[in-house]
């Protein structure tokens, strides 16, 4: 694939894998089941002309995305085409060695697919890798720093900081066709995320599950700032838009009954964290968050209203059956790749080159 984004706007799917309502079953039939209509919807989405698709990474419960690299793979066995990449991979509370290692070897399975959304991360599950959350934001930019060498040069030496100091590694395999998967970052609030970006030529993912799109606009103004002051032609810079919520239905009427019932797991989860959901009703949501749920008409209009803002080439949607009737779930994305994705293709701006 060239090294830019390509000819058109780019649909990227993204799945936290969890376990699925499943009261007659047992745990272990329950998570066979998550798995595989997780892998179902990956093939799916490559038939509906999807470019990309992604599994998240969480290590706490109700998700079952603590390991990417070996779902990606199994996905990248069953299809050809479609773009691999997480969303986000926790490189805060990973080693980037390890992380070198198990991406680079998912690049070559795929043929040279694979992309990284590197980030912080959401919810619980530093603690379990000895990392206290104070320390994850700069733990992430270090590690960031790490991979990028690991991928580009050989023979690395690295100091001592938060994990033992390297000398003269080279991680195997090298990516796929000599040349560093495409990383982006993924960022919500902080500028130090788009500053790295901008510092090492990459492209962002703007996502926030809570605020507006409009409230990130001082973000993606920072970021194309920071492109500018690393001397980095405008013509190179490109962005993806993410989004907390997605689903299409024929009115908009039927896309919020359909979704209410997500929206509530999602607010019961956050409960659950010991904070509060972002909104206190599916309408308001819908309404006022990155979300995609409602009629073609009302999804165009809104991905535009994003465009605005962040100029993005890549919209990333997340596609989570949680409290979704299956029907629903495979509708949905029918509807999208042939009412909605022809139309954004056509209208929205080429990306760079």
């Amino acid at each position: 694939m060239d090294e830019g984004v390509g000819s058109a706007v780019k649909f990227y799917g993204l799945a936290p894998i969890r376990y699925l309502d499943a009261a007659d079953d047992d745990e272990h039939v329950a998570t066979r089941k998550s798995f595989e209509f997780t892998v179902a919807t990956a093939v799916r989405l490559e038939e509906l002309g999807f470019d990309g698709f992604g599994v998240g990474e969480r290590h706490h419960w109700p998700f079952l995305s603590s390991a990417p690299p070996v779902v990606l793979a199994h996905i990248a066995a069953l299809t050809t085409r479609i773009r691999l990449f997480t969303g986000v991979t926790v490189l805060s509370v990973l080693d980037p060695v390890r992380v070198a290692e198990d991406y680079a070897t998912v690049d070559h399975l795929s043929r040279g697919r694979l992309e990284l959304i590197v980030g912080k991360g959401a919810g619980p599950g530093g603690e379990l890798f000895g990392l206290r959350p104070e320390e994850q934001r700069h733990a992430l930019a270090d590690n960031f720093r790490l991979l990028h060498e690991l991928w580009t040069t050989t023979d690395v030496s690295w100091a001592a900081v938060r994990r033992p100091r390297l000398d003269g590694v080279t991680t195997l395999p090298r990516p796929h066709a000599g040349r560093r998967p495409r990383i982006w970052h993924g960022s919500s609030s902080s500028l130090d995320s788009v500053a790295l970006a901008a510092e090492y030529g990459d492209p962002v993912v703007f996502s926030n599950a809570a605020a507006t799109s409009e409230s990130a606009r001082p973000l993606a103004e920072h970021y194309r700032a920071e492109w500018a002051r690393h001397g980095r032609p405008a013509d190179r810079l490109f962005t993806g838009a993410g989004t907390p919520g997605f689903l299409v239905a024929k009115t908009s009427q039927a896309a919020i009954e359909t979704y209410r019932p997500v929206y509530e797991r999602y607010a019961a989860l956050q409960r659950g964290f010991g904070g509060r959901p972002s909104h206190p009703t599916v309408e308001e949501f819908v309404e006022h968050s990155p979300a995609l749920v409602g009629s073609p008409e009302q999804v165009i209009d809104k991905v535009h209203r994003q465009h605005e803002i962040f100029e993005h080439s890549v919209a990333v949607f997340s596609v989570d059956p949680d409290g979704l009737a299956e029907e629903s779930h495979w509708n949905s994305l029918d509807l999208f790749a042939s009412e909605v994705a022809p139309v954004l293709r056509t209208a929205l701006p080429d990306p760079p080159a």
